[in-house]
C-alpha cells in the first residue's frame, strides 16, 4: 500500500480521537511503509518512503513539539 500525504493529513484533522492516538496512527503508517519496503525497492521508491517519513514527523510536531522534535532529529 503506497501512503500519501492525504492520508497522513487526514489523521491529523480528525477531532473524534485524541492527540496521543493521532501519534500512534502516525506511527503506525510510517512503520508500515518502512516494513513494506524490501530489497528489490528501487531508489525512488525508498526516497517517497523517506519523504513521508519526514512528514509524519513534521505532523507529528504540530501535535507534540517535543516528540516530532526528537524525531526529526533522529532521522537518518
Amino acid at each position: 500500500m503506497e501512503y500519501s500525504q492525504e492520508l497522513i493529513d487526514k489523521t491529523y484533522n480528525y477531532k473524534t480521537i485524541s492527540n496521543r492516538d493521532k501519534i500512534d496512527r502516525l506511527l503506525e503508517i510510517d512503520s508500515n511503509q518502512y516494513t513494506n519496503l524490501g530489497s528489490d525497492s528501487t531508489k525512488t521508491q525508498k526516497e517517497i518512503v523517506k519523504k513521508n517519513s519526514r512528514y509524519i514527523y513534521k505532523t507529528i510536531k504540530k501535535i507534540d513539539e517535543s516528540t516530532g522534535k526528537l524525531l526529526l532529529e533522529h532521522q537518518d
